[in-house]
Protein backbone atom coordinates (compact mmCIF):
# COMPACT_ATOMS: atom_id res chain seq x y z
CA UNK A 1 0.00 0.00 0.00
CA UNK A 2 1.02 3.75 -0.84
CA UNK A 3 1.76 6.47 1.70
CA UNK A 4 -0.98 7.61 3.44
CA UNK A 5 -1.86 4.77 5.07
CA UNK A 6 -5.00 5.35 7.19
CA UNK A 7 -5.52 2.78 9.69
CA UNK A 8 -8.53 3.48 11.61
CA UNK A 9 -8.24 0.43 13.74
CA UNK A 10 -5.13 1.24 15.72
CA UNK A 11 -7.68 3.18 17.85
CA UNK A 12 -10.20 0.38 18.91
CA UNK A 13 -7.80 -2.66 19.23
CA UNK A 14 -8.17 -2.44 23.37
CA UNK A 15 -10.80 -1.26 25.71
CA UNK A 16 -8.80 0.75 27.17
CA UNK A 17 -7.89 2.49 24.05
CA UNK A 18 -11.52 2.20 23.03
CA UNK A 19 -12.67 4.18 26.18
CA UNK A 20 -10.36 6.51 26.23
CA UNK A 21 -10.77 8.03 23.08
CA UNK A 22 -15.11 7.63 23.50
CA UNK A 23 -16.50 10.91 22.24
CA UNK A 24 -19.89 10.44 23.80
CA UNK A 25 -20.71 8.81 27.59
CA UNK A 26 -24.17 7.77 29.51
CA UNK A 27 -23.86 9.03 33.09
CA UNK A 28 -26.82 8.36 35.57
CA UNK A 29 -27.20 12.04 35.83
CA UNK A 30 -28.57 12.34 32.32
CA UNK A 31 -31.99 10.49 33.51
CA UNK A 32 -35.40 11.30 34.73
CA UNK A 33 -37.12 8.20 35.80
CA UNK A 34 -41.40 8.22 35.60
CA UNK A 35 -43.28 7.30 38.11
CA UNK A 36 -46.82 6.28 37.99
CA UNK A 37 -48.77 7.35 41.37
CA UNK A 38 -52.41 6.47 42.18
CA UNK A 39 -54.69 6.22 45.29
CA UNK A 40 -54.97 3.22 47.39
CA UNK A 41 -53.05 1.22 50.29
CA UNK A 42 -50.32 -1.11 49.54
CA UNK A 43 -50.71 -0.78 45.77
CA UNK A 44 -47.66 -2.06 44.04
CA UNK A 45 -49.22 -3.21 40.59
CA UNK A 46 -47.05 -4.03 37.50
CA UNK A 47 -48.43 -2.16 34.72
CA UNK A 48 -48.60 -5.59 32.35
CA UNK A 49 -47.65 -4.15 28.76
CA UNK A 50 -44.73 -2.16 30.70
CA UNK A 51 -42.73 -4.87 32.50
CA UNK A 52 -41.18 -3.87 35.58
CA UNK A 53 -43.13 -0.37 35.95
CA UNK A 54 -45.47 0.04 38.56
CA UNK A 55 -48.46 1.86 39.88
CA UNK A 56 -47.59 3.09 43.35
CA UNK A 57 -50.08 4.37 46.38
CA UNK A 58 -48.84 7.11 48.42
CA UNK A 59 -47.62 4.61 51.05
CA UNK A 60 -45.93 2.39 48.93
CA UNK A 61 -43.81 5.42 47.34
CA UNK A 62 -40.92 5.51 49.70
CA UNK A 63 -39.67 2.42 48.92
CA UNK A 64 -39.49 2.99 45.04
CA UNK A 65 -38.13 6.62 45.51
CA UNK A 66 -35.62 5.21 48.15
CA UNK A 67 -33.73 3.01 45.29
CA UNK A 68 -33.82 5.61 42.61
CA UNK A 69 -31.76 8.09 45.00
CA UNK A 70 -29.48 4.93 46.39
CA UNK A 71 -29.21 4.46 42.59
CA UNK A 72 -27.88 8.40 42.26
CA UNK A 73 -30.28 9.48 39.63
CA UNK A 74 -31.10 12.88 39.97
CA UNK A 75 -34.90 13.00 39.32
CA UNK A 76 -38.67 11.66 38.84
CA UNK A 77 -40.85 12.64 36.19
CA UNK A 78 -44.69 12.28 38.47
CA UNK A 79 -47.83 11.36 36.39
CA UNK A 80 -50.94 10.75 38.47
CA UNK A 81 -53.94 8.51 38.35
CA UNK A 82 -57.27 10.08 40.34
CA UNK A 83 -59.88 8.73 41.63
CA UNK A 84 -62.59 10.05 39.61
CA UNK A 85 -62.83 12.35 36.44
CA UNK A 86 -64.06 15.01 35.76
CA UNK A 87 -65.07 16.98 32.02
CA UNK A 88 -62.25 19.68 33.10
CA UNK A 89 -59.86 17.92 34.69
CA UNK A 90 -60.42 19.08 37.98
CA UNK A 91 -58.04 16.09 40.39
CA UNK A 92 -55.01 18.03 38.07
CA UNK A 93 -55.15 21.56 40.11
CA UNK A 94 -56.86 20.82 43.29
CA UNK A 95 -54.24 21.01 45.83
CA UNK A 96 -54.75 17.39 47.24
CA UNK A 97 -54.71 15.83 43.88
CA UNK A 98 -52.59 12.76 43.36
CA UNK A 99 -49.78 14.68 42.02
CA UNK A 100 -49.40 17.21 44.47
CA UNK A 101 -49.62 14.32 47.55
CA UNK A 102 -46.87 12.09 46.03
CA UNK A 103 -44.99 15.84 45.11
CA UNK A 104 -45.18 16.63 48.91
CA UNK A 105 -44.34 13.14 50.61
CA UNK A 106 -41.08 12.82 48.04
CA UNK A 107 -39.96 16.25 49.01
CA UNK A 108 -40.54 15.65 52.57
CA UNK A 109 -38.23 12.12 52.37
CA UNK A 110 -36.06 13.64 50.01
CA UNK A 111 -35.95 17.13 49.86
CA UNK A 112 -32.72 17.24 46.94
CA UNK A 113 -34.12 14.90 44.52
CA UNK A 114 -36.20 16.70 41.97
CA UNK A 115 -39.19 16.45 41.14
CA UNK A 116 -41.10 17.09 37.53
CA UNK A 117 -44.32 17.70 37.20
CA UNK A 118 -46.08 16.82 34.28
CA UNK A 119 -48.56 19.17 33.49
CA UNK A 120 -51.28 18.38 31.50
CA UNK A 121 -55.19 17.23 31.90
CA UNK A 122 -55.64 13.84 29.75
CA UNK A 123 -55.31 11.40 32.64
CA UNK A 124 -57.64 13.80 34.61
CA UNK A 125 -60.72 14.04 32.12
CA UNK A 126 -63.96 11.79 31.47
CA UNK A 127 -63.02 12.33 27.82
CA UNK A 128 -59.66 11.69 28.06
CA UNK A 129 -58.26 14.44 25.85
CA UNK A 130 -55.19 17.16 26.91
CA UNK A 131 -57.88 20.33 27.64
CA UNK A 132 -61.36 21.25 27.53
CA UNK A 133 -63.47 19.86 24.44
CA UNK A 134 -66.70 20.73 23.22
CA UNK A 135 -69.14 18.12 22.13
CA UNK A 136 -71.55 17.41 19.65
CA UNK A 137 -72.99 14.53 17.48
CA UNK A 138 -72.54 13.65 13.73
CA UNK A 139 -74.12 10.94 11.83
CA UNK A 140 -74.42 9.59 15.44
CA UNK A 141 -71.01 9.91 16.26
CA UNK A 142 -69.96 11.71 19.53
CA UNK A 143 -67.26 14.23 18.14
CA UNK A 144 -65.34 17.04 19.88
CA UNK A 145 -62.92 20.01 19.40
CA UNK A 146 -60.06 20.56 22.03
CA UNK A 147 -60.61 24.02 22.95
CA UNK A 148 -57.31 26.02 23.27
CA UNK A 149 -57.36 29.16 24.82
CA UNK A 150 -60.14 27.55 27.23
CA UNK A 151 -57.52 25.24 28.15
CA UNK A 152 -54.81 27.18 28.86
CA UNK A 153 -56.85 28.90 32.50
CA UNK A 154 -56.92 25.05 33.31
CA UNK A 155 -53.42 24.35 32.46
CA UNK A 156 -51.93 27.41 34.47
CA UNK A 157 -53.89 26.03 37.43
CA UNK A 158 -52.69 22.99 37.21
CA UNK A 159 -48.56 24.35 37.00
CA UNK A 160 -49.48 27.02 40.05
CA UNK A 161 -50.75 23.94 41.88
CA UNK A 162 -47.69 21.33 41.10
CA UNK A 163 -45.21 24.78 42.06
CA UNK A 164 -47.24 25.13 45.26
CA UNK A 165 -47.02 21.36 46.35
CA UNK A 166 -42.93 21.21 45.84
CA UNK A 167 -42.72 20.83 42.43
CA UNK A 168 -39.20 21.52 41.07
CA UNK A 169 -40.03 21.65 37.49
CA UNK A 170 -43.13 21.79 35.59
CA UNK A 171 -43.73 20.05 32.42
CA UNK A 172 -46.20 20.74 30.15
CA UNK A 173 -46.75 17.98 27.92
CA UNK A 174 -50.20 19.20 26.55
CA UNK A 175 -49.22 20.88 23.25
CA UNK A 176 -51.81 23.78 23.19
CA UNK A 177 -50.95 26.91 21.35
CA UNK A 178 -49.25 29.47 23.43
CA UNK A 179 -49.31 26.96 26.81
CA UNK A 180 -45.78 28.04 27.20
CA UNK A 181 -46.43 31.90 27.46
CA UNK A 182 -49.74 31.11 30.31
CA UNK A 183 -47.72 28.73 32.52
CA UNK A 184 -44.75 31.03 32.33
CA UNK A 185 -47.09 34.13 33.54
CA UNK A 186 -49.39 32.02 35.83
CA UNK A 187 -46.27 30.86 37.87
CA UNK A 188 -44.64 33.97 37.75
CA UNK A 189 -47.58 36.09 39.14
CA UNK A 190 -47.99 33.25 41.83
CA UNK A 191 -44.69 34.36 43.31
CA UNK A 192 -42.98 31.05 41.53
CA UNK A 193 -40.61 33.09 38.90
CA UNK A 194 -37.53 30.53 40.24
CA UNK A 195 -39.06 27.65 38.76
CA UNK A 196 -38.42 26.60 35.33
CA UNK A 197 -40.23 24.74 32.82
CA UNK A 198 -39.33 21.91 30.35
CA UNK A 199 -41.78 22.19 27.66
CA UNK A 200 -42.77 19.42 25.62
CA UNK A 201 -41.72 21.29 22.97
CA UNK A 202 -41.99 18.55 20.00
CA UNK A 203 -44.44 15.63 20.55
CA UNK A 204 -45.73 13.70 17.97
CA UNK A 205 -49.11 12.20 17.45
CA UNK A 206 -47.29 8.73 18.03
CA UNK A 207 -48.24 4.84 17.71
CA UNK A 208 -45.36 4.63 20.05
CA UNK A 209 -47.51 5.93 23.45
CA UNK A 210 -49.80 2.78 23.59
CA UNK A 211 -48.61 1.45 27.01
CA UNK A 212 -48.24 4.55 28.41
CA UNK A 213 -52.45 5.23 27.81
CA UNK A 214 -52.80 1.99 29.32
CA UNK A 215 -50.73 3.07 32.57
CA UNK A 216 -52.02 6.26 33.00
CA UNK A 217 -55.50 5.67 32.21
CA UNK A 218 -55.74 8.36 29.56
CA UNK A 219 -56.51 6.67 26.16
CA UNK A 220 -59.15 9.46 24.34
CA UNK A 221 -62.73 8.60 24.55
CA UNK A 222 -63.53 9.83 21.21
CA UNK A 223 -61.35 11.10 18.18
CA UNK A 224 -57.72 11.25 18.56
CA UNK A 225 -54.74 13.84 19.38
CA UNK A 226 -53.91 14.56 15.85
CA UNK A 227 -54.94 18.12 16.12
CA UNK A 228 -52.59 19.13 18.74
CA UNK A 229 -49.58 17.06 18.54
CA UNK A 230 -47.68 16.63 15.48
CA UNK A 231 -47.93 14.44 12.30
CA UNK A 232 -44.50 12.59 12.49
CA UNK A 233 -44.36 13.07 8.75
CA UNK A 234 -43.39 16.96 9.69
CA UNK A 235 -39.76 18.37 10.81
CA UNK A 236 -39.52 22.02 9.79
CA UNK A 237 -42.74 22.15 11.58
CA UNK A 238 -40.71 21.08 14.74
CA UNK A 239 -38.39 24.05 14.61
CA UNK A 240 -41.79 26.28 14.27
CA UNK A 241 -42.20 24.86 17.68
CA UNK A 242 -39.48 24.89 19.60
CA UNK A 243 -38.93 28.51 18.82
CA UNK A 244 -42.67 29.48 19.83
CA UNK A 245 -41.58 28.32 23.35
CA UNK A 246 -37.96 29.61 23.29
CA UNK A 247 -39.67 33.15 23.00
CA UNK A 248 -42.55 32.20 25.49
CA UNK A 249 -39.76 31.27 27.55
CA UNK A 250 -39.43 28.11 27.76
CA UNK A 251 -36.09 26.42 30.29
CA UNK A 252 -35.44 23.13 28.30
CA UNK A 253 -37.39 21.86 25.45
CA UNK A 254 -38.20 18.31 24.70
CA UNK A 255 -38.26 15.88 21.67
CA UNK A 256 -41.09 12.76 22.34
CA UNK A 257 -40.89 10.47 21.34
CA UNK A 258 -36.79 10.23 20.90
CA UNK A 259 -36.39 6.90 19.19
CA UNK A 260 -38.16 7.53 15.65
CA UNK A 261 -36.88 11.30 15.51
CA UNK A 262 -32.95 11.10 16.32
CA UNK A 263 -33.11 14.07 13.34
CA UNK A 264 -35.72 16.23 15.26
CA UNK A 265 -33.37 15.92 17.95
CA UNK A 266 -30.56 16.92 16.44
CA UNK A 267 -32.39 19.34 14.60
CA UNK A 268 -33.42 21.47 17.88
CA UNK A 269 -29.23 20.65 19.24
CA UNK A 270 -27.97 22.59 15.88
CA UNK A 271 -30.79 25.21 16.28
CA UNK A 272 -31.55 25.96 20.48
CA UNK A 273 -28.92 26.72 22.78
CA UNK A 274 -31.02 25.38 25.98
CA UNK A 275 -30.90 22.25 27.38
CA UNK A 276 -32.62 19.62 25.73
CA UNK A 277 -34.96 16.49 26.57
CA UNK A 278 -35.37 13.54 25.08
CA UNK A 279 -38.33 11.01 26.57
CA UNK A 280 -37.41 7.48 25.38
CA UNK A 281 -41.37 6.60 25.68
CA UNK A 282 -43.53 3.51 27.22
CA UNK A 283 -43.10 2.25 23.28
CA UNK A 284 -40.17 1.90 22.62
CA UNK A 285 -39.78 0.62 26.37
CA UNK A 286 -42.30 -2.12 25.44
CA UNK A 287 -40.50 -3.63 22.68
CA UNK A 288 -37.27 -3.99 23.96
CA UNK A 289 -38.82 -6.08 27.07
CA UNK A 290 -40.91 -8.30 25.30
CA UNK A 291 -37.65 -8.58 22.35
CA UNK A 292 -35.29 -9.56 25.82
CA UNK A 293 -38.53 -11.93 27.64
CA UNK A 294 -37.73 -13.68 24.38
CA UNK A 295 -34.55 -13.74 24.08
CA UNK A 296 -33.90 -12.06 21.04
CA UNK A 297 -31.89 -9.37 21.75
CA UNK A 298 -29.54 -8.63 24.66
CA UNK A 299 -31.83 -6.13 26.55
CA UNK A 300 -28.46 -4.39 28.12
CA UNK A 301 -26.38 -3.45 25.27
CA UNK A 302 -29.50 -2.42 23.60
CA UNK A 303 -31.03 -0.23 25.78
CA UNK A 304 -27.45 0.93 26.34
CA UNK A 305 -26.96 1.50 22.42
CA UNK A 306 -30.46 3.37 22.19
CA UNK A 307 -29.56 5.75 24.95
CA UNK A 308 -26.65 6.30 23.60
CA UNK A 309 -27.97 7.27 20.47
CA UNK A 310 -30.38 9.76 21.95
CA UNK A 311 -27.41 11.35 23.68
CA UNK A 312 -25.35 11.37 20.50
CA UNK A 313 -27.78 13.18 18.88
CA UNK A 314 -27.92 16.00 20.92
CA UNK A 315 -29.55 15.21 24.49
CA UNK A 316 -28.64 16.71 27.41
CA UNK A 317 -31.39 14.51 29.13
CA UNK A 318 -33.44 11.35 28.66
CA UNK A 319 -36.62 10.14 30.43
CA UNK A 320 -36.67 6.24 30.33
CA UNK A 321 -38.33 3.65 32.09
CA UNK A 322 -34.28 1.92 32.01
CA UNK A 323 -33.20 4.72 34.31
CA UNK A 324 -32.69 2.48 36.99
CA UNK A 325 -31.37 -0.41 35.24
CA UNK A 326 -29.12 1.97 32.97
CA UNK A 327 -27.35 3.22 36.68
CA UNK A 328 -26.62 0.11 37.54
CA UNK A 329 -25.07 -0.78 34.35
CA UNK A 330 -22.93 2.24 34.74
CA UNK A 331 -22.30 0.80 38.23
CA UNK A 332 -21.49 -2.03 37.00
CA UNK A 333 -24.20 -4.18 38.16
CA UNK A 334 -26.74 -6.45 36.49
Amino acid sequence: MTFPIVRHRRLRQSAAIRGMVRETVLTVDDFIMPIFVTYGSGVKNEISSMPGVFHFSLDTLEEEVKEIVDLGIPAVLLFGIPEGKDSIGTPAFIDNGIVQEATRKIKSLYPDLLVVADTCLCEFTDHGHCGMVHTFERDGHVCGDVLNDESLELLVRTAVSQARAGADIIAPSNMMDGFVQAIRAGLDEAGYNHIPIMSYSVKYASAFYGPFREAADSAPQFGDRKTYQMDPANAREALREAESDVLEGADMLMVKPALAFMDIIRMLRDQFDLPLVAYNVSGEYSMVKAAAQQGWINERAIVTEMLLGMKRAGADIIITYFAKDAARWLRGGN
